[in-house]
C-alpha cells in the first residue's frame, strides 16, 4: 500500500509537466529561417499558447528572418531580442544550413558549431527554456533542386536533427523533433491521398498549413503541453460536471449550456488539401497529444445516442461516450470557429508586423549603435523610434488578447431509442 502515495506523486508530477516547461510570464520568442518567417506554425503555437492553455500570462514574437543560416541569427540574436526580452525561445535552423547538397562532415561540424553560438547566445540573454528543434524535411515529389534528390537531402536533414538532439541533450533542454513528426505523417498522407498531396508546400520545403500543423506539433510536445482542454461529464441520472476552464452555466435535462475559458484548437474545413491544416489529421497525433476536449455520458439506456454540439449532430454507441469522445476530433464543426479564427486573424497582423519589426528596423539599428553612443541626438531619436515602435507593437498584442474571450457553447445528449 505504501506504493500508493508514491504513484500519487508522481503522476502529479508528470500533470504538471506542461506548465513547468513555461514559466511564469512566459515570454517565447518564435526563431528560425524562411519557414518560420511565412509565420503559420509561429501562428498556430501563438494561439494554441494563448487560447488552449488556459493562461494569460504568455506572450510570443516571431523572429522568422528568410534564407537564414543558425550563424546568421547567432549574429544578430542579442541585438533582435532585446525587443522582446524572451525566457522562452524555440529553434528551428537546419534547412539552409545543410546548403541543398549531401551530407559531408564539414555541413555537420559547421552547423554544429553555430547552433552552439546560438544557445550561448540565447542563455546569455536570459533564455532558460530553449525548445531546440530539428530541421524539417522535403517532399520528394515537390523538391526538384538540380544540387541533389530531395531522398538525399532528407538523408542530410536526418544528420542535422542528430545534431541538434545532442545539443539539446547536452544543454538539459527539451528537443522538438519536427523531421521525424513531418516525415512519418508525409509517408503516410502520401499512401492515402496520393503524390499530388503536398504538405510540405509547393516547392517541396515551404510547408503548407498542413505540414506547418506539424511543426508546431513538435514544439508543443517539446514544451511539454498534455493536451488536456478539458473533460465534461453529462450523467443521464444524475450530477454533470466540467473541468477547470469550463463552467455549467444551465443544465435543462441533458442539454448543458456552458461557459469556457480553454478552447480546443479549430481547424479548416478541406479534408484533403493541403492548404487545409485539417486534411493532415488523420495521419497525424495532434488531437490526441494536444487537443482533447472529451466529453463523457454516463447512465445511458440505450444503443446509441446523438450528441449535438455547434450545430453538428454524431451518433455514438454508449460505450463510446461511456469511455468519453473528443469533442474537437469528431466534430468538423465547433462552437469555438468564429472566435478561433478571429485570434488567428489578429496573431496574424501582430506577427506580419514583428516580421517589419526586426528586419526593416531592429536589426539595421546596430549599424548606427556606435554612432549613437557619441551623438547625444541620434541616441534621443533612436530611443524615441524604439518607444513609438515598442507601442505599436504593444496595441497589436492588447488586441490580440481582446480576442481571448470565454465561448458560450451547448451540448446536447439524445438517446435513440
Amino acid at each position: 500500500m505504501r506504493i500508493l502515495p508514491l504513484l500519487s506523486v508522481l503522476f502529479a508530477a508528470v500533470s504538471l509537466r506542461a506548465e513547468s516547461l513555461l514559466p511564469p510570464n512566459a515570454r517565447v520568442a518564435v526563431i528560425g529561417d524562411s519557414i518560420t518567417e511565412q509565420k503559420i506554425y509561429s501562428k498556430y503555437i501563438e494561439t494554441y499558447l494563448l487560447a488552449c492553455t488556459g493562461r494569460s500570462d504568455i506572450k510570443v514574437f516571431q523572429f522568422g528572418w528568410s534564407g537564414e543560416r543558425a550563424g546568421g541569427f547567432a549574429a544578430r540574436l542579442e541585438n533582435d531580442l532585446a525587443v522582446f526580452n524572451p525566457n522562452v525561445a524555440t529553434t528551428c535552423y537546419g534547412m539552409n544550413d545543410g546548403s541543398y547538397k549531401p551530407y559531408e562532415p564539414a555541413i555537420g561540424a559547421e552547423y554544429e558549431k553555430n547552433m552552439r553560438a546560438v544557445i550561448a547566445g540565447l542563455q546569455k540573454v536570459g533564455v532558460k527554456v530553449m525548445a531546440i528543434g530539428s530541421p524539417g524535411g522535403v517532399d520528394p515529389d515537390y523538391f526538384k533542386r538540380p544540387t541533389v534528390p530531395g531522398a538525399v537531402y532528407n538523408e542530410n536533414l536526418a544528420r542535422l536533427r542528430d545534431i541538434a538532439k545532442k545539443l539539446a541533450e547536452e544543454n538539459k533542454q527539451p528537443f522538438a523533433n519536427v523531421h521525424d513528426t513531418m516525415m512519418s505523417a508525409l509517408t503516410k498522407s502520401k499512401a492515402a491521398l496520393g503524390k499530388e498531396y503536398g504538405p510540405f508546400g509547393g516547392d517541396g520545403f515551404h510547408p503548407a498549413p498542413a505540414g506547418q500543423l506539424l511543426m508546431a506539433q513538435a514544439f508543443l510536445k517539446a514544451l511539454g503541453f498534455d493536451g488536456e482542454i478539458g473533460t465534461i461529464t453529462v450523467d443521464m441520472k444524475g450530477e454533470c460536471a466540467a473541468s477547470s476552464g469550463h463552467v455549467i452555466k444551465a443544465r435543462q435535462g441533458a442539454s448543458l449550456t456552458l461557459e469556457s475559458t480553454k478552447w480546443p484548437f479549430c481547424f479548416d474545413a478541406d479534408p484533403k488539401s493541403a492548404g487545409s491544416n485539417r486534411s493532415i489529421l488523420p495521419f497525424t497525433s495532434f488531437n490526441q497529444d494536444l487537443n482533447r476536449l472529451t466529453l463523457q455520458v454516463k447512465n445511458l439506456d440505450f444503443a446509441k445516442a446523438k450528441v449535438t454540439w455547434g450545430g453538428q449532430t454524431q451518433e455514438f454507441t454508449r460505450e463510446q461516450l461511456d469511455a468519453g469522445i473528443n469533442l474537437a476530433a469528431e466534430f468538423t464543426k465547433t462552437p469555438f470557429d468564429g472566435a478561433f479564427t478571429n485570434l488567428m486573424n489578429a496573431i496574424g497582423l501582430k506577427e506580419s508586423f514583428e516580421t517589419t519589426l526586426i528586419k526593416s528596423l531592429v536589426t539595421h539599428m546596430r549599424v548606427v549603435a556606435a554612432e549613437a553612443a557619441e551623438e547625444p541626438k541620434v541616441a534621443a531619436a533612436l530611443a524615441k523610434l524604439r518607444q513609438k515602435l515598442a507601442g505599436e507593437h504593444a496595441k497589436m498584442d492588447a488586441n490580440v488578447r481582446k480576442q481571448v474571450v470565454p465561448v458560450t457553447h451547448t451540448i446536447k445528449v439524445e438517446e435513440i431509442r
